[in-house]
């Protein structure tokens, strides 16, 4: 699938790719947009708090703007999330629901599965969303994986589950019995949603453009710490995934802790809120001081974003 055309009369491509997510945005609520500037429109759009719930793409998946990762360090079947233990891992998993945060990011590389169950045992299905990830590259592997998502994780559907660490260009190939099999979980209603994260600028071009891809996870911030490419190239291809009707999910938002300063925390966050094209991004929390920290912060940009 090819992108479509970079230009609309006199309107610059940005210009172009913003109305038209905004107006089908607005259409749907009722709203015109006669004579309304792209920016404009933009900020009316944007969600009002950190709580606020978002449709990811077109895939019909509501969740809060702001997710809780648990892959932070995540290799070996474990994280800076799982360590900190089942009690603790629970009162930060609790404490972000509390606070309206509704998005959890999982995987089977963190071992985090087992952990978000506990933490949200008793907790209604419908009232969370969960995303993980399988390295899978067969049917038989990824329909493994499924079923043993599923028992860990105590439900009885995924929303979203994506191929993990896509770093070839190549991958759709190399992963085709998964996706296979990942079609037939959706159409059995296992899943609700595939897509993609990816660690290279080709496999994000190749994600971009490929209608199988529903929803990618996508690093992304100002500073290009830890991204796939320069900020502009990164920030054209998630143009072109949101403007497909991709849902799009942001990580790396501080660069795994790398952006520390408070000043460029803000920043970034200003920065990955303003896009237009970034429906919801995951940090990776580890205490509950962290998620007062940044809500705040995504509540008072946003408010800033509004009103500018």
């Amino acid at each position: 699938m090819t992108p479509r055309s970079s230009c609309a009369g006199s309107l610059s491509r940005r210009d172009f790719l913003t109305r038209t997510s905004v107006t089908a945005s607005l259409a749907v609520a009722g709203l015109g947009v006669m004579g309304m500037t792209p920016s404009a429109a933009r900020r009316m759009a944007l969600p009002t708090s950190a709580s606020d719930r978002v449709t990811l793409g077109r895939t019909g998946i509501t969740c809060s703007v702001v997710g809780m990762g648990t892959g932070s360090v995540g290799v070996g079947q474990a994280s800076n999330q799982t360590r900190l233990g089942v009690a603790g891992f629970t009162k930060v998993a609790r404490h972000a629901l509390d606070r309206g945060l509704n998005l959890f990011d999982v995987a089977d590389q963190y071992g985090s599965h087992t952990y978000l169950r506990a933490a949200l045992k008793g907790v209604p299905r419908e009232s969370y969303v969960v995303q993980t990830k399988t390295h899978a590259t067969t049917y038989a592997n990824a329909k493994s994986h499924v079923e043993r998502y599923l028992m860990e994780l105590g439900v009885d559907y995924l929303d979203t589950l994506l191929l993990h660490c896509m770093t070839k260009e190549s991958w759709i190939a190399d992963h085709e019995g998964a996706r296979d099999y990942l079609s037939e979980a959706k159409e059995k209603g296992l899943i609700r949603a595939h897509g993609v994260s990816c660690h290279g600028i080709e496999p994000l071009r190749v994600a971009a453009r490929d209608p199988w891809v529903e929803v990618d996870l996508a690093r992304i911030n100002p500073e290009g710490q830890i991204m796939d490419a320069d900020v502009p190239t990164v920030v054209s291809e998630l143009e072109v995934m949101h403007h497909a009707g991709k849902g799009v999910i942001g990580m790396k938002i501080l660069a795994e802790g790398r952006i520390k300063d408070a000043a460029a925390k803000d920043a970034s966050l200003k920065f990955v809120l303003g896009l237009g094209t970034v429906n919801a991004f995951v940090v990776g929390f580890e205490s509950t001081e962290q998620i007062d920290d940044l809500v705040g912060r995504v509540d008072r940009i946003l408010t800033e974003l509004k009103g500018a």
